[in-house]
């Protein structure tokens, strides 16, 4: 498409050098995928600046360079004269109004749901996709475990773990329309909103599920992760709220202009959604929920209390989709287990194998309370440091998990460039002396699942947690191939268990 860049004013141009119209076959971020009559964009990263490619996108045949450091484009633009320099405050703004433009504001034609929360943000997304599906709005879903259409993967490579940056976001979308879907439904970091990976668009609703501390090696403060996060509800027609998480739902209401569902576990709490009376079976658990004054008994075959509060979240999105509730209740119990998310794998001699990427202190606390609630003899669990998160939280794994399994397998996610043994000693450090329980230690996910399954016994449960991204370990900028599925299945036999 031709794009005139100085009738753009959402992108905010402060200059444009050479001319100010270009043919323009696609907008990319990264120098390597430039082709020819691409846009570049200079972003800036934590870890390097798209500045310092341009030399790259050019002779890969960028006509149009976006950044924001004058001098550099100045510099580019005296000497090549045939291209176009555009000068911004801000690259990553820019590359997402101008992803908008270039793929026709593909994100109008889909009903949106964005999720945001510490914990449960996949969960939530997937049962969205998994609901909307079932009620005939073909959906598809952005997130951790992929990206996906109403019906099958995209194998598409992921830019970033959970929110994709805003071109991929837009490009995904025109997808998904071409596809017949209807609806996307996607997790939205604190990060991705404040790097504007989903600016110039309005959701259809937004689902708050809860916070707590997380990513404090990008935000610094709490508050200015919270603030990040309250953006997703200032670009929503409609909020669904948590109203246990004391965090920030008082914030998310006051913030709101829109239609509002809340939702909430206490019967007094006066929340438009309530859920009571859960009870626990071996397909799965039944409740009732409180809506509208009535009581609707349901059932459905998923695990984990935590995870009726994430099923009711996506309850309240179907509402605001404008389905009725009988049509959502007659659905659920077709829904399906979240991958990674209190999955439950059956073992040889009655073991249960749960995988569930619990990688905050609350969440971790939250899942191992959980998973108690199935009959087990022992408990073996294994946990992690991030190697690419903040080292702060590492010892408060171990504080967390500490005195609630027979077993502790301290590993490392994601070592990233740092020595593997450095990660597993910080995660220690949160232990008390002596250990309240037998804790061993290996250098890699691949061994720490291995020696978690070596100490189970038939009759136990083995929990799997942290955060496997994107079916790889992120390993010195590189993404090794990775399944704890495929580790659990060679182990038993090499055979395939049921699930």
């Amino acid at each position: 498409m031709d794009i005139q860049w100085t009738q753009l004013p959402q992108i905010k141009a402060l200059h444009v050098y050479g001319p100010s119209r270009q043919k323009t076959a696609g907008i990319v971020y990264d120098s390597r995928d430039v082709q020819n009559q691409y846009a570049f964009f200079c972003i800036i990263g934590e870890e390097t600046d798209g500045h310092l490619y341009i030399d790259e996108a050019v002779q890969n045949g960028a006509t149009t360079i976006v950044g924001s450091d004058k001098s550099i484009l100045e510099s580019y633009a005296s000497s090549h004269s045939q291209l176009t320099f555009v000068l911004v405050n801000d690259s990553r703004e820019a590359l997402a109004y101008t992803a908008l433009e270039f793929h026709h504001f593909a994100s109008d034609k889909l009903f949106k749901v964005g999720v945001t929360g510490t914990n449960g943000k996949t969960t939530v997304a997937t049962y969205v996709r998994n609901l909307l599906n079932l009620l005939g709005l073909p959906c598809g879903m952005l997130g951790t475990n992929g990206i996906f259409t109403s019906n099958e993967v995209l194998h598409i490579k992921k830019s970033t773990p959970t929110t994709p940056m805003s071109s991929d976001v837009q490009a995904i979308f025109s997808e998904l329309i071409k596809r017949g879907d209807k609806a996307a439904s996607m997790e939205v970091s604190s990060i991705a909103l404040d790097q504007h990976r989903v600016s110039g668009f309005e959701f259809d609703v937004a689902i708050h599920t809860n916070i707590s501390e997380e990513h404090m090696e990008y935000h610094k403060t709490f508050d200015h992760y919270k603030m990040c996060k309250l953006r997703l509800f200032t670009q929503a027609k409609a909020s669904v709220v948590n109203l246990d998480d004391a965090g920030m739902s008082k914030d998310i209401i006051d913030a709101v202009q829109g239609p509002l569902l809340t939702y909430s576990c206490n019967v007094d709490s006066n929340a438009d959604l309530i859920w009571t009376n859960i009870q626990h079976h071996l397909e799965g658990m039944s409740f009732d929920l409180v809506f509208e004054g009535k009581i609707y008994p349901i059932n459905v075959p998923i695990y984990g209390e935590y995870n009726v509060g994430n099923l009711v979240s996506a309850i309240g999105a179907a509402l605001f989709a404008n389905v009725s509730l009988k049509e959502i209740i007659n659905a659920l119990p077709q829904m399906q287990q979240v991958d990674g998310r209190f999955q439950v794998i059956h073992g040889p001699e009655n073991r249960k194998i749960v995988l569930d990427y619990a990688h905050t202190p609350v969440a971790l606390d939250a899942i191992m309370r959980a998973v108690k609630k199935l009959p087990h003899n022992r408990l073996v669990t294994m946990i992690a440091g991030i190697g690419i998160r903040d080292f702060a939280k590492m010892p408060k794994m171990a504080k967390t998990a500490e005195g609630k399994a027979d077993v502790l397998v301290v590993t490392v996610d994601h070592p990233g460039f740092n020595d593997p043994w450095d990660v597993v000693d910080a995660v220690l450090k949160g232990f008390t002396e002596p250990y309240l329980q037998e804790v061993m230690t290996a250098p890699s996910r691949h061994e720490g699942v291995l020696k978690a399954l070596e100490a189970s016994q038939p009759g136990d449960i083995v929990l799997l947690t942290s955060g496997c991204i994107n079916g790889s370990q992120i390993v010195k900028g590189e993404y090794i191939p990775h399944s704890d599925e495929d580790i659990i299945r060679d182990y038993f036999y090499n055979t395939k268990l049921s699930v």
